[in-house]
């Protein structure tokens, strides 16, 4: 491939993108935020842990001699990792949008979508109400407690060499298997993704979700646990007014596939 068909290519593919954005912008927007708040709520307990190993096992790697700020932001931001867990997330996505989108089409299943979005706005609404939290296990499906065991311990087996040295190609690996380890807040994200029933759009809205994450995680990684429970106390005030607006989106979004 030449670079004039390279460049062709590059800019067939931003100019999709755009479309996307600008015809999906509500939804890429509640999936950023979504992370965003999900991130200092959820994800600095649940992966922290993961990022402050991580950045131990990175800086260990420096001398002491060559030791620097740059050294220690480039060791917390752990990009490697961010950039495998969104690709995870990118490709579950995409699955998600394009079997959506394939049982949508069938006759008699327009309603998915509906569903996929209505599901999703309870799911954010349960996050800012805290009567419906408790109705959150209701509305996803729970997994026996041995195969759960069974898929983590799998997941656990596949990552654990990579922690030894998590830069590079090993960083990214890292975060390509840990995007695939349960967690309740994804449910949600996917649901909302899948709704579009579209492949590009399904991968794009898992990446802005990723992205809201990254701020939260960060924290965790620059100063550790302190910071994480600072940034996730400024922003749990704000969380409820967010995932209720977010809700309130998904929910107008839902109500104009019904009335179309």
């Amino acid at each position: 491939m030449d670079a004039h068909s390279a460049l062709s290519l590059l800019e067939t593919g931003l100019n999709q993108c755009a479309v996307v954005v600008d015809r999906d912008g509500g939804l890429l927007v509640a999936l950023l935020t979504a992370g965003l708040v999900g991130g200092a709520t959820h994800c600095t307990g649940m992966c922290g842990p993961f990022v402050l190993a991580q950045v131990t096992a990175r800086l260990e790697q420096v001398p002491v001699s060559r030791m620097s700020e740059f050294h220690r932001l480039a060791g917390a931001a752990v990009l490697p990792y961010h950039l495998g867990r969104g690709t995870t997330y990118a490709l579950i996505g995409a699955v998600a949008a394009t079997v959506a989108g394939h049982v949508g089409a069938l006759p008699g299943l327009r309603w998915l979508s509906v569903a996929l979005l209505a599901f999703a706005a309870l799911f954010f609404l349960g996050y800012a109400v805290k009567g419906l939290s408790a109705w959150i296990p209701m509305l996803v499906p729970k997994l026996d407690g041995a195969v759960q065991r069974w898929w983590g311990d799998r997941v656990s087996r596949l990552a654990r060499p990579l922690f030894g040295n998590p830069t590079g190609w090993r960083g990214y690996a890292l975060g390509l298997a840990l995007g695939f380890i349960p967690c309740g807040l994804l449910y949600g994200a996917v649901a909302v993704a899948a709704a579009s029933g579209n492949a590009l759009t399904g991968a794009l809205g898992m990446v802005a979700f990723t992205l809201g994450t990254v701020p939260s995680l960060l924290a965790v990684g620059l100063a550790g646990h302190l910071a994480g429970r600072a940034w996730r106390t400024a922003v749990a005030r704000a969380a409820p007014v967010i995932m209720v607006v977010n809700a309130g989106v998904l929910g107008w979004m839902a109500w104009r596939l019904i009335a179309a």
